[in-house]
């Protein structure tokens, strides 16, 4: 079952012509959770926002049981955030007004952020600390929000308002729960203020890429207002700093959907960084379509799908932070164990970033590093790991590190796409030869030796000085998920594209002068054949509407 099941009352209008309840919270948020330690039982929830949100004991159980783990686990008192992600179960879908918005927004959305229909995001709130007047000793509790967007700075930041509050015994979760059903839905391309407790949210989702960054703005409008550049990225140069010298590698290991672990030493580090891949040294402007686990632990559902030993490791990032893992997963390819660099100076990092082989990672105290023995297929660009070294030692801002790296692996990737979109296009039936008489043209099939014999003149080499084998490169590409689901993307929207095409053509044609010297049989023929057409078109556009993947 979904993790999720709302009642009736979610799932219809409470009177004729009005929204439904709870709709526009629903286009933001699936419910808001708070779990809490119990001597006796455990995790236990404690509360459920709005409360016509019903979560069966399995339910709980899959959901909520792995936050145990920062709670055994978490060393230092204080607060803490993390993410995590969860496979929704197949038959079982978003319901309600959220379904008809989720086709717009995602159609708008930059890939990045899209709504997910097939997973729920968690973003939690931890609270640990002493407390006389538990029976253990401490105070623990969760605050936990769950949704479909992966907008993870501004739900981390309206937790920062709503969670510390709740804390100190405030009943005002079902408060928060009321304003953000005020809130206006999401809407790429907008600007929107969002009430949260005394403050204002302003969101700006754009739907442009502008000098290589997508632009998102996060403002709380406050006397002294904080500005954040993104609503959905961390800190992205702090994410990669102990890998930094294998960024591009990094890159290759996700678009290829190559299987890797990410081992940190709590779930906030662990989480953000396997966002940070997934998004950035990733395939962005490409869509990842491999799975990916910001928090991973043995409470998850898939867990004996994950860690099995009788087959090759399955094209999923995992973040983990349990030291059971270290030994778990010694038949994985690819690992990357974080912690604490110490950063005496340029020469001396790049030392301690050495890739690592694979059997060195069997004990506890396995230094910080990647273990793999990948070979990348395209030359390291020494140039940008100088200059971002040299930004450590000078004690360059974070924020401008993070440009610096977006920038760079957004531009490799065009490098990488750029030829393959050209090559996609002469796929496509020239407008001339559709006719409004005739079933247009198919597509062309992707043929992958014609494409690479296009390299030689129009290849990557044209927009990216990296030397390598990029041959190599693409001919692994079309083996991984992520060409697999680049290529069914691209191809439904060639495929509307002509359709398009044809009924246009069709609204031009002079169907009078046609039909004077033609029998009735290719009359009626034609006539069923738009009928169709007409037909199909409608329901294209009511599923786009009910977010239906026609």
């Amino acid at each position: 079952m979904d993790p999720l099941c709302r009642a009736d009352s979610r799932r219809g209008p409470s009177e004729e012509g009005s929204e439904p309840p709870w709709a526009r919270f629903s286009a933001w948020l699936e419910c808001v959770c708070v779990v809490t330690f119990d001597l006796e039982l455990g995790q236990a929830l404690e509360a459920v926002y709005p409360q016509d949100v019903k979560l069966t004991e399995k339910e709980v159980r899959r959901t909520f049981l792995f936050i145990d783990s920062p709670v055994r686990s978490a060393g230092a008192l204080g607060d803490t955030q993390f993410s995590f992600r969860l496979r929704q179960s197949v038959g079982r879908g978003p319901r309600g007004v959220w379904f008809e918005d989720s086709d717009a927004y995602n159609r708008d959305a930059p890939v990045t952020m899209q709504k997910d229909q097939s997973h729920l995001y968690g973003y939690v709130y931890f609270r640990q600390v002493k407390d006389d007047t538990v029976k253990r000793g401490y105070f623990q509790k969760s605050v936990v929000l769950v949704s479909r967007l992966p907008l993870v700075r501004l739900f981390q930041s309206v937790l920062q308002v709503i969670a510390p509050e709740y804390f100190k015994l405030e009943p005002c979760l079902e408060e928060v729960c009321h304003e953000i059903d005020k809130w206006p839905t999401p809407t790429p391309g907008h600007t929107l203020l969002l009430p949260c407790m005394g403050e204002v949210i302003k969101v700006i989702v754009c739907i442009c890429v502008v000098f290589s960054v997508i632009i998102l703005v996060y403002q709380s409008l406050r006397p002294a207002p904080l500005v954040l550049p993104s609503c959905h990225e961390q800190d992205f140069f702090q994410c990669f700093q102990s890998m930094l010298v294998h960024v591009q590698m990094l890159w290759e290991l996700m678009l290829l959907g190559e299987p890797v672990v990410v081992m940190a030493p709590s779930p906030a580090v662990c989480s953000e960084t396997v966002l940070a891949l997934v998004r950035y040294v990733s395939v962005a402007p490409l869509k990842y379509c491999c799975d990916f686990r910001p928090y991973f632990t043995i409470h998850d559902s898939e867990f004996k799908e994950y860690t099995t030993r009788t087959q090759a490791p399955p094209s999923v990032i995992l973040g983990v932070t349990n030291p059971f893992f270290l030994k778990t997963f010694q038949c994985w390819p690819h690992v990357i164990r974080l912690g604490e660099l110490k950063m005496s100076g340029e020469l001396d990092l790049p030392k301690q970033l050495k890739m690592k082989k694979l059997a060195k990672l069997k004990t506890l105290d396995a230094k910080p590093g990647v273990y793999t023995a990948y070979k990348t297929f395209l030359h390291k660009d020494k140039a940008l790991v100088r200059r971002l070294l040299k930004g450590i030692q000078r004690k360059r801002p974070s924020e401008v590190q993070s440009a610096i790296l977006r920038r760079y692996l957004l531009e490799l990737t065009q490098s990488f796409i750029i030829p393959l979109e050209r090559y996609l296009v002469s796929l496509m039936p020239l407008q001339r030869s559709i006719s409004p008489w005739k079933t247009p043209p198919p597509i062309s099939p992707f043929n992958q030796e014609e494409f690479i014999a296009t390299l030689e003149h129009a290849g990557p080499q044209l927009t990216s000085v990296l030397k390598g084998d990029w041959l190599g490169l693409y001919r692994r590409f079309f083996r991984s998920v992520n060409f697999d689901g680049w290529y069914r993307l691209r191809h439904r929207e060639m495929t509307q594209k002509v359709e398009s095409l044809h009924l246009q053509v069709i609204c031009d044609a002079d169907l009078l002068s046609w039909t004077r010297d033609k029998s009735e049989v290719e009359i009626v023929d034609l006539i069923l054949k738009l009928r169709e057409k007409l037909v199909r078109k409608h329901m294209h556009v009511w599923n786009t509407k009910i977010g239906h993947p026609y």
